[in-house]
């Protein structure tokens, strides 16, 4: 009985080792992927994971969700530590920086043999903020960028049955609204915002008038440039006429400021107009939106996120296979649907709440005319140096031409280790 006993044991668990032996053969290992996205993003593309897991079952994505205000801090410390993602979403304004820390593994190789990416199936402009001394290093997955969002019947009563397509046309129309309203509580004509990080409309008041931010492969500030001065110009000439507040405190918010007449225009990305939508419905049929006004071009800011691959990635094959399923027309319209964010692929705009909502579609022609900030990891040191030094002529504290030599040489002294860089030829050698 004894013996008997035993040999069932050992039957038994070499039956159970054969069998998952078996299983084994059948289910090959599965490639985990670590996957880090931002925000809102993190959350809802967790929904599209199980289309992705029917056709890749040999693929386990983990998603971590981290709030945008830490995601660069913990990118920093994950680098350092050696312990990055796979693959990760990152604002494209950051390529630049984590190209030169090294951290991200260049992408021409894999589109070579791609058949779901390839550059023409996306807006060239936000492409662009992709490459950096000819390579790329990220994938467009949703874009942004800057309209004009205007009060239709405000502007009507001054005699303009659509946007102002020239910047005199935007300052003649400003002057009139402020005029009409002297003997009112209706407020400005335009809303620019003066919050940390946030004042990005000089920016491209400078680029519409072909001005320059840097100068000798980005070595050198160029605010001096005579095109940058008259578009800064421009732009404070809104706050010296009274044409636009100089106090964010002044409305309790921008959607309640445009709902309620506090100005009739503002310059916004595609999240204000849902916010709109939602909270102010009585304004339906009374405010829509234009590409920017007419100076030497149109242009405005190449926004968004891209998808980057780290050099670090154990699994990169896994890592693109997962950014080429997010690149794919049906899978942009579905995020869109999940989101709001505006598909990066130029197809995806075809869907009909995309191609047949007007207000939205402006975006996808202002798309087609954006440009990309100094690709250079010192651009957002430089942005907020520039709104600064702009907030004291605003507010009257420094004469406009000071502003400039300050900003310049503060720009100098940022771009320091840049030309030490390049003077011993380091940068382009990493």
């Amino acid at each position: 009985m004894y013996t008997f006993k035993i040999s069932y044991f050992i039957i038994t668990a070499l039956f159970i080792l054969s069998f998952l032996t078996s299983c084994q053969k059948e289910h090959p290992d599965v490639t985990e992927l670590k996957f880090w996205a931002m925000g809102a993003e993190g959350e809802k593309i967790k929904l599209l994971l199980p289309e992705f897991k029917e056709r890749n079952p040999d693929i386990k994505i983990t998603i971590q969700s981290i709030p945008w205000g830490a995601a660069h801090e913990k990118l920093l410390t994950a680098f350092a530590g050696n312990t990055m993602p796979d693959v990760c979403q990152l604002g494209n304004t950051w390529i630049p920086e984590f190209e030169t820390i090294g951290a991200l593994d260049q992408l021409d190789p894999y589109i070579q043999n791609s058949l779901i990416i390839k550059q023409n199936n996306f807006f060239d402009g936000v492409w662009q903020t992709n490459i950096i001394n000819n390579r790329l290093f990220g994938i467009p997955w949703y874009v942004d960028t800057r309209v004009l969002f205007y009060r239709t019947d405000v502007l009507h009563t001054q005699g303009y049955d659509s946007a102002p397509q020239t910047w005199d046309q935007l300052l003649e129309v400003s002057r009139k609204i402020v005029a009409s309203n002297k003997n009112s509580d209706t407020g400005y004509a335009f809303y620019y915002s003066l919050i940390a990080n946030d004042g990005y409309v000089p920016v491209m008041f400078i680029m519409a008038n072909g001005g320059k931010f840097l100068k000798d492969n980005f070595q050198y500030a160029a605010f001096d440039d005579e095109k940058t001065k008259e578009a800064l110009r421009y732009y404070l000439t809104f706050f010296q006429d009274r044409l636009a507040s100089r106090s964010m405190t002044e409305f309790t918010n921008i959607y309640q400021g445009f709902a309620q007449r506090d100005f009739a225009m503002m310059v916004h990305g595609p999240w204000v107009v849902n916010e709109i939508r939602n909270r102010f419905s009585e304004l339906n049929g009374k405010w829509a939106t234009a590409i920017m006004p007419l100076k030497e071009n149109r242009t405005s800011l190449a926004g968004g996120a891209s998808l980057v691959i780290f050099k670090n990635a154990k699994n990169p094959q896994a890592a693109w296979k997962w950014i080429e399923f997010l690149c794919e027309k049906e899978t942009q319209i579905k995020f869109f649907n999940l989101t709001r964010d505006l598909p990066s692929v130029k197809t995806a705009w075809e869907d009909p709440l995309l191609k047949d909502d007007a207000i939205t579609r402006v975006f996808y022609q202002q798309l087609e005319n954006v440009t990309p900030t100094p690709q250079i990891p010192e651009w957002e040191q430089i942005y907020v140096k520039l709104q600064e030094h702009l907030e004291l002529v605003i507010h009257e504290k420094v004469e406009f031409d000071d502003m400039i030599k300050q900003l310049n040489n503060e720009v100098n002294q940022i771009l320091e280790k840049r030309r030490w860089l390049l003077a011993n030829d380091l940068l382009n050698s990493q």
